[in-house]
């Protein structure tokens, strides 16, 4: 019994949060150590399923450096860092859309879905969402070396998806240039 009131107490302390962001959309970042533990990932998932029900409509945008580190070491396509930054060229660049899109982002989904949700993936290429375009860092008696930098982000998501929607997740990967690489 004692459970049950802590519960109730939890949800009636809830509730004016919940009148103030009904309606609204949340943009949440995941990544880290919760993408790696089977219990914070099934946690999430259920964290996100529970926001969407309350009303607040979350955005889910995942990392997966370290996905993309193991799957270019066991592709042995040799993976180099400039001031933190992942040097990205065009071998490295299809392992990345590889891992976060057709991945990570899946597995997301998969898990909102089993936690009650009802969610769809997609990539930043997707309906154009996310802009990048290279971006070199210099490095002290080196070369300039490339990667990717988000330039712009479109604040809604493609018109014909939204009535669909349940928690979409976004892949980080964007559109750029045909030659941009």
């Amino acid at each position: 019994m004692k459970d049950v009131i802590e519960k109730a107490s939890i949800l009636i302390e809830s509730l004016p949060y919940i009148k103030k962001f009904s309606g609204k959309t949340f943009v949440i970042k995941y990544g880290g150590h919760a993408m790696e533990n089977d219990e914070l990932k099934y946690s999430f998932a259920e964290d996100i399923t529970l926001l969407k029900y309350v009303g607040i409509n979350p955005v889910i945008v995942h990392g997966g450096g370290p996905q993309i580190g193991a799957f270019l070491k066991k592709l042995d396509i040799s993976s180099q860092f400039v001031g933190g930054m992942r040097v990205t060229d065009a071998a490295s660049m299809e392992v990345v859309e590889m891992t976060l899109c057709g991945k990570i982002n899946k597995e997301i989904v998969s898990l909102i879905n089993k936690a009650g949700g009802a969610a769809i993936g997609f990539s930043g290429r997707d309906g154009n969402l996310i802009k990048a375009k290279k971006l070199y860092v210099d490095a002290p008696d080196e070369n300039p070396y490339c990667s990717y930098a988000a330039l712009a982000a479109r604040p809604t998501s493609p018109a014909p998806l939204r009535p669909a929607m349940g928690a979409p997740r976004g892949a980080t990967a964007g559109y750029r240039k045909p030659d941009d690489i």
